[in-house]
């Protein structure tokens, strides 16, 4: 029905999120009562989150988590809503962006999304009280460079982004070392304010917790196209599926292989889901294709003139 184009679905992850962002999404007739309903599930207010709160109240990994998810959802619904999207869709979402990507996908309701991100997020964030680590942003250089500048560090590369982007995860005195010494081959590297190393081994114990909570969790197999972090690759088992999102909390999030899949797969459109903005930097940058970041409903007619 819609063959000459593909259409990238993308779900940003932590650290994407600003105040104020559900607002415009509130506006719209039973949106607030999802909300409600997902902020049960969560324990938190999520429409206060999303509304009043400042960007110090929603920094929280326990928070960010589930309210980026179920700001991400919210507008799927509306756009599910109002167009006819392809059966060929495809999905990708970005760490914990995962889980709003597996629900569009058709293996995890929005429900259990919401939920798990809840779980996902408490338990990182007691995770990070275990130990002094933080993250790095390093920008420019050889990726096999630079990944073993980082391991000369004891740090790990926890998101490989591509476009030029590495974040490095570990001990505080490495990153400290990195931030200090950066080499020529390197732009720019940036402290991270985030509470510590996601994607890494010190990340064990939310894991496990993560692990426990999925044993609940009834899935389905994907009814689209759904890429994976781990691997970049297309994931065609919804128990297969649930499994990678337990492993990817310590594991590293290669969205560059997730942007190489996309390329593979023709997409001629990447559309991200609130709060947008990073993912499709990194696609434009990258993939050199038309981007649309759905900031806010009106945002959603970036998407309803290719469909049309």
């Amino acid at each position: 029905m819609f063959p000459w184009y593909v259409l990238a679905l993308l779900a940003p992850g932590q650290g994407s999120q600003t105040p104020g962002m559900l607002t415009p999404w509130l506006e719209l007739e039973g949106t607030r009562e999802r909300l409600t309903t997902w902020s049960e599930l969560a324990g938190l207010d999520l429409v206060e989150l999303g509304t009043v709160a400042d960007a110090d109240a929603i920094k929280d990994t326990a928070v960010t988590q589930p309210l980026v998810v179920a700001t991400a959802l919210l507008a799927y619904e509306v756009l599910a809503a109002r167009h006819e999207l392809p059966a060929d869709l495809v999905v990708a979402g970005h760490s914990v962006g995962e889980l709003a990507a597996a629900a569009v996908a058709g293996v995890l309701t929005a429900d259990d999304a919401v939920a798990l991100a809840a779980v996902r997020g408490r338990a990182m964030a007691a995770a990070c009280d275990l130990a002094p680590t933080g993250m790095a942003a390093i920008m420019g250089g050889e990726p096999d460079d630079v990944v073993a500048w980082l391991a000369e560090h004891d740090l790990t590369a926890a998101n490989m982004n591509g476009a030029g982007q590495i974040v490095a995860a570990g001990p505080v005195d490495g990153i400290d070392a990195v931030v200090a010494e950066k080499p020529e081959f390197v732009r720019k590297v940036i402290r991270l304010k985030v509470a510590g190393a996601f994607h890494t081994h010190y990340m064990a114990p939310a894991q496990e917790t993560l692990r426990e909570k999925a044993k609940d969790i009834t899935v389905g197999d994907p009814t689209r196209t759904l890429l994976s972090n781990a691997d970049g690759q297309r994931v065609t088992s919804g128990a297969d599926m649930l499994a990678r999102l337990v492993d990817q909390v310590t594991l590293s999030v290669r969205w560059d292989l997730c942007m190489k899949t996309m390329t593979e797969l023709g997409a001629d459109l990447a559309a991200e889901l609130p709060p947008a903005g990073a993912l499709t930097g990194l696609v434009k940058r990258e993939l050199k294709i038309t981007t649309a970041a759905l900031k806010t409903p009106d945002d959603l007619a970036k998407v309803a003139v290719v469909l049309a």
